[in-house]
């Protein structure tokens, strides 16, 4: 009689705003500015919530974006499907399915205007975690 086949585990649910706080509070320790998070899930269908964030300069987006990632690891159990942007260091993004961090340098920030465009998208507090619209 062969053993039951081993099935790997899921990686742990977590609430898409507990990990969009999470990222958000990492963001922060490191000296990110202008963080929101944005509840695009009316009008994206593919995921839950933004977490848009600046960061000075592209050291800053590296240390940033391994802070949010460990933070996650170790809050949530969770690490990015993909990530893009990582080499180039001016719009790094951590895509984790329920949500998107968005980690830019200010004038690619105020280029792409994220929050403009998703101006209709209500925002949640990061650091209470209550939507603020």
């Amino acid at each position: 009689m062969n053993p039951p086949s081993q099935i790997a585990p899921e990686q742990p649910a977590s609430d898409a705003s507990d990990l969009a706080r999470s990222a958000a509070r990492a963001a922060d320790s490191k000296g990110a500015t202008e963080i929101v998070i944005l509840d695009v899930a009316q009008v994206m269908g593919i995921c839950e919530l933004f977490v848009i964030l600046t960061a000075a300069n592209t050291p800053m987006v590296k240390a940033v974006t391994d802070e949010i990632q460990e933070r996650i690891s170790v809050d949530c159990g969770r690490s990015p499907r993909a990530i893009e942007g990582a080499d180039a260091r001016r719009w790094v993004l951590l895509d984790y399915g329920d949500i998107v961090v968005h980690i830019f340098l200010a004038e690619d920030r105020e280029y792409y205007r994220l929050e403009r465009l998703y101006a209709d998208s209500a925002q949640q507090d990061w650091q209470l975690g209550t939507p603020t619209s």
